[in-house]
Formats: structure tokens, sequence, C-alpha cells
């Protein structure tokens, strides 16, 4: 399979230190990214791609067949109904938008469109979640009863991806929300992934506790799908890095599958299998080199090459995922700013 050619909206952090590798791993090539800082469009040059500051020269690039949007979640419907416009495969980082409403319109516009778009939900292609899915598909669980998800970090306010630059993550214009904007979709996404069944029902309590910003700084949710499994996430900025901060959980009537130090953007952790009538704890082996970054170009690519692939990625479903986040802000009781509707 040919190489795809990719372009990049918002050269920060995650995509200079996880994509631009990513798509280098996977054989693909980064054609040309598209920022507003001097200082991204310059380490973007460095490493060998067309940097560009307007948004239309940029689209004016050829050989670009996919493009990854990762700019502050408030500026991703521009680029995302542009790129539609021209027919690019378009992989837009969680959340969808900062708004429900900028959400819905991005997905009305692919699919208008008719294009490969996709949600970058990473962690749906970590392969130690990969092995905890086949395990639950194998029936090792039983009966599913309940999924548990610690995903949290310190953020504090002062942190930023480049020098001079404010932290656009705790600023609710821009980031449309806090710990449970950011990170919380990752884990309702995953939960769906693992369970195969959508949540239908959520609720959500945050907090305003330790870093004394605008947005929330800590959330717990909790969900329920229509089979009756019960699904609980604690996200949080608040959680010092050194503390265990990274852990799946699934239970059911015949054991336990752990994944620990999975959640995030690096490959590796650790899997196991805790049977439920003897408590012998087994290994989960899976591809502890892959990063889910890499796993995940290397389907989006699979997905514009080939369109049996294509099921994989859905606007809809992606669009699921923000209204249960919108309802679960809506429903929270906190001091934090709320998310516009």
């Amino acid at each position: 399979m040919a190489g795809i050619g990719w372009g990049i909206v918002g050269y920060g952090w995650v995509a200079r230190d996880f994509m631009a590798p990513a798509i280098a791993a996977a054989g693909d090539r980064l054609v040309a990214v598209c920022d507003a800082a001097p200082a991204s469009r310059a380490t973007a040059e460095a490493a060998g791609a067309r940097a560009h500051a307007d948004l239309a020269a940029f689209l004016a690039e050829p050989g670009i067949e996919a493009v990854y949007v990762a700019t502050p979640n408030h500026l991703h419907r521009g680029p995302v109904e542009a790129l539609a416009a021209t027919g690019k495969a378009v992989l837009c980082e969680k959340p969808m938008a900062a708004s429900l409403a900028d959400a819905e319109a991005m997905a009305a516009a692919v699919t208008r469109a008719g294009i490969l778009y996709g949600t970058a939900f990473d962690q749906r292609h970590h392969p130690g979640h990969r092995a905890v899915r086949a395990a639950i598909r194998e029936g090792r669980l039983g009966t599913v009863t309940a999924l548990r998800i610690v995903y949290a970090c310190w953020l504090d306010r002062a942190w930023t991806s480049l020098p001079g630059q404010a932290n656009w993550r705790i600023d609710p214009a821009q980031a449309g929300g806090g710990a449970l904007m950011d990170l919380a979709p990752h884990g309702l996404d995953l939960a769906e992934y693992l369970l195969g069944e959508d949540l239908v029902e959520i609720a959500a309590l945050t907090q305003t506790r330790a870093q004394g910003y605008a947005v929330d700084d800590g959330a717990l949710l909790i969900g329920r799908t229509a089979s009756g499994v019960l699904a609980s996430l604690h996200v949080a900025y608040n959680y010092p890095e050194a503390l265990p901060r990274r852990r799946l959980e699934v239970s059911g009537t015949l054991g336990l599958l752990t994944a620990e130090n999975t959640m995030g953007q690096e490959p590796g952790g650790r899997a196991t299998f805790t049977d439920g009538a003897t408590g012998s704890v087994t290994p989960l082996p899976f591809d502890a080199a892959a990063s889910p970054f890499l796993e995940q170009v290397r389907a989006f690519g699979r997905a514009l090459r080939d369109p049996a692939e294509r099921a994989a990625w859905s606007a809809s479903r992606d669009l699921h995922t923000m209204r249960l986040i919108a309802r679960a802000y809506a429903g929270s009781s906190s001091r934090a700013a709320k998310p516009a509707a």
C-alpha cells in the first residue's frame, strides 16, 4: 500500500511529539503543516515539512490526502468544514469541538461531503486495549457487569507546549471545559469500544478543587449501557504524575480484566486477567512497542485506501460521544464554567 500524504493543522505538542513521529513510523509522509505560530512552523520545516500560516495556502498544497486537525478545540470547526469542501480525509483531535453546536455542524459538513472522517480517539487503537476487547469477546469475563477507568494527570496554570504561549486548555472559551472535556471523551469512546454497545445514560460531578482556574480540574462520571453494564470514569487535572493514575478495569461474573499505564499517548503498559474462581492472574499479551498513535495512523490509512475499512470510522458515533459530554456537563454540579451548548 502506497504511503499516505498527510497534512497537519495545528502543530502543537501532541502533533509534534506524537502524530508526526507516528506518520513517519507508519511509512507515510508529512507533506505540510498549517499553524499561526512562527515557532511551530519553524519546527515543522526543520522536520522536512512545508509550513503555512494561512489555511488557504495549506489547502493548495499538492500531495495531501489526509489532514490531522489538532488546533485548540474552538478552532476545529473552520478547518474541518474547509477540508471537507475540498474532499480531503480528516482526522480531528478530540473532543470534536468546544461546543456541541460546532460538533453538529462539523458532522453535517463531513456527511454532506462524503469524506472519510474520524475523531482521534486513539485509545481504541492501543494494542493493550484491543487485547482486552478480544478477551471480552471470547467470553473470558462471562456476563460483563462493570467498567472502571482512571485517567488523570497534573495540569497547572503555567503549562504550555511552546514558550510564550498561554495554556489554552484552561480557558473555557478555547477548550469548552476542563478535565471532563479533555479526558473523558477518550474514556467514553473506549468504554463503548470495549463493551460493544453505547452508553445510554450519563451523569457527572465536577470539581474546581486544586488548580484555581476557570474550568473543572476533576470529574467523576457514571453511565449505563442498554444491557445494564455500569461504567465509571475518574478524570482529573489535579492528580500528581507520580501516583498511579492510568487504570482500566472490566469486571464480569467470571473474572476481571485490568490494564495499567495503557491510557495515554505512549506504547506499553500491562494487561492481565484475574480468574474469578481461583484468583490467579494471567498476563494478557499484546504488542508493547506500537503506540496508539501509530496504530491509529495505520488504521486511518487502511480506511483511506480500502472502502471496506471505513465502517470503523463514524462522524455520527463521534457526535454521540460529544452529546454524552454535553449531557454530563449539563447535569453536573460545580462552580466551574460549563461549555456552550
